[in-house]
């Protein structure tokens, strides 16, 4: 092949073939040309006997200034390149040195460097004993373009793995990286293998670690986690993801599996987020599936579990105020308005927070997140003040968290028609009536009427969509029983007498 010296296996082989076949039909089964033949035919030795050639085929043109100029200055900085080498010496010599002498540069500079250049990392593959190690870390999946409830959907997943087996535990995130979610995944993630690693690795995960701190140290939380497990805890070195290769590759393989998985689904799409969650088990369940065999062996060498969880959040106090807003960790939450004025106790998890008042759990709400253009979280139920909205519909076209109580993207464009299709005073009725009659049940149903009727551009109608789905029930008519005299019952005994 043309650029590819020939070998001595090659020349073996061609006077091998050479014995019983002509010079051409010789050279076409060794995979050489007719000329090369020639060659080896004319040529007493082996190539690698011949002497080394003394001689260039053309001028080289970094002559002079190879040594005096270009090798001091990778010598001052190994990392410049033959691009910027190549217009310095343009500089220094204006008209000498054209664009056709980078290729060549870029070869002297790799075999200077191969000799010359600076040690270079070097990678040791790791060996895994069964039962040794686990790894936590988090990924972020905003790439898979993932829809619920019609909005667009940033997420994280965590992620746990055994570095022998393979096998993995995979949960959604909504927040970021908090001890919250790293102790809710890691804890479900160990329950659901039944043991406990030796050693449980992360990277620079500030949940686990005091990052800022002279000497790093794990954080309180983590330690009394990892102990509770009786895990020893380990990390990477920072900006060394390699070190933590054995889980930084299984997200690729996740994240592929999941886009795959979604191709083949045909949709995005979500209506809630326990779906979703639903779809990632799944498919993890299938990508441990391939792993079964490995896992039977590693399962035995796992340490058991304690005999509990440890909690899996943290309690913080929150009032909730005249506007029916409480709020936590700068997240804003709804609540309904019996509950204005009550100290609630919130105890905070990764994915969801409970109220409680009195021993007793009064609000059940998920995670809020940020979406564009928010400050701060915000988790608005409209059905927690709809009611108040039905008593006050003014009050709905200046009210502060008016976007965030929207429950679906159409109901908003229908209030943004509303608003600029009639009088303030009537839009307002009509959005907070139509508000009201998904309250009672029909969210779902009435939102496929509002996006019909966007698609008109017609203005909703309160009451035609009230008689289409919640139409008055059907009144009974009373009936009247007359009851019979009980001397007519005498004169039927004496007839039958």
């Amino acid at each position: 092949m043309p650029g590819k010296k020939i070998t001595d296996h090659q020349v073996h082989k061609y006077k091998h073939h050479r014995n019983t076949h002509t010079q051409v039909a010789a050279a076409a089964r060794t995979g050489i040309s007719e000329r090369s033949a020639r060659r080896i035919d004319d040529a007493d030795g082996l190539p690698s006997q011949r002497p080394a050639r003394s001689w260039r085929t053309r001028e080289d043109p970094l002559s002079t200034v190879w040594d005096a100029e270009v090798i001091p200055l990778l010598r001052t900085d190994v990392l410049l390149n033959a691009v910027t080498l190549l217009e310095e010496l343009q500089r220094r010599h204006p008209g000498q040195y054209d664009s056709g002498v980078l290729r060549t540069l870029q070869r002297r500079m790799r075999q200077w460097r191969a000799q010359h250049g600076a040690e270079r990392d070097i990678y040791f593959a790791q060996e895994h004993p069964p039962g040794r190690l686990g790894l936590s870390d988090f990924t972020v999946c905003d790439a898979l373009a993932v829809l619920i409830g019609g909005a667009d959907f940033p997420h994280r997943l965590y992620q746990f793995a055994l570095a022998h087996s393979g096998w993995r535990y995979a949960e959604v995130c909504v927040g970021g990286e908090s001890f919250m979610a790293l102790s809710s995944g890691l804890q479900a993630a160990l329950w659901g293998l039944g043991g406990v690693p030796e050693e449980h690795r992360t990277d620079s995960l500030s949940a686990a670690f005091n990052n800022l701190a002279e000497q790093e140290t794990l954080t309180q939380r983590y330690a009394e986690l990892c102990r509770h497990y009786g895990m020893r805890a380990s990390r990477c070195n920072p900006g060394e993801s390699h070190e933590n290769g054995s889980i930084e590759s299984r997200h690729d393989s996740l994240k592929t599996a999941l886009d795959q998985a979604l191709r083949l689904r045909g949709s995005r799409a979500f209506d809630d987020l326990a779906g979703y969650a639903v779809f990632v088990e799944q498919i993890v369940h299938r990508m441990n599936a391939r792993v079964a065999k490995r896992l039977v062996v590693e399962r035995v060498m796992l340490k058991a579990l304690p005999a509990r969880r440890t909690a899996e959040y943290e309690e913080l106090p929150a009032r909730v105020s005249k506007y029916a807003i409480f709020t936590v960790k700068g997240a804003q939450y709804s609540a309904p308005s019996q509950l204005i004025g009550h100290r609630l106790m919130v105890r905070l998890y990764a994915q969801r927070l409970e109220c409680w008042l009195g021993g007793q759990c009064v609000l059940q709400r998920p995670r809020a997140t940020t979406t564009d253009g928010q400050r701060h979280a915000r988790d608005i139920d409209y059905r927690h003040l709809v009611a108040a909205l039905q008593r006050k519909p003014g009050a709905f076209a200046r009210w502060v968290l008016r976007d965030a109580a929207f429950p679906r993207a159409v109901y908003r464009q229908t209030w943004e028609r509303l608003a600029a299709g009639v009088p303030e005073r009537q839009a307002c009725k009509t959005m907070v009536g139509l508000l009201v009659l998904a309250a009672d049940g029909h969210e779902a149903q009435l939102a496929d009427e509002l996006e019909q009727l966007l698609e008109l551009d017609q203005l909703p109608d309160l009451l035609a969509l009230t008689q289409l789905l919640a139409p008055p029930k059907t009144t009974v008519p009373d009936v009247v029983v007359l009851l019979p005299a009980l001397a007519d019952y005498d004169q039927l005994i004496e007839v039958g007498l």
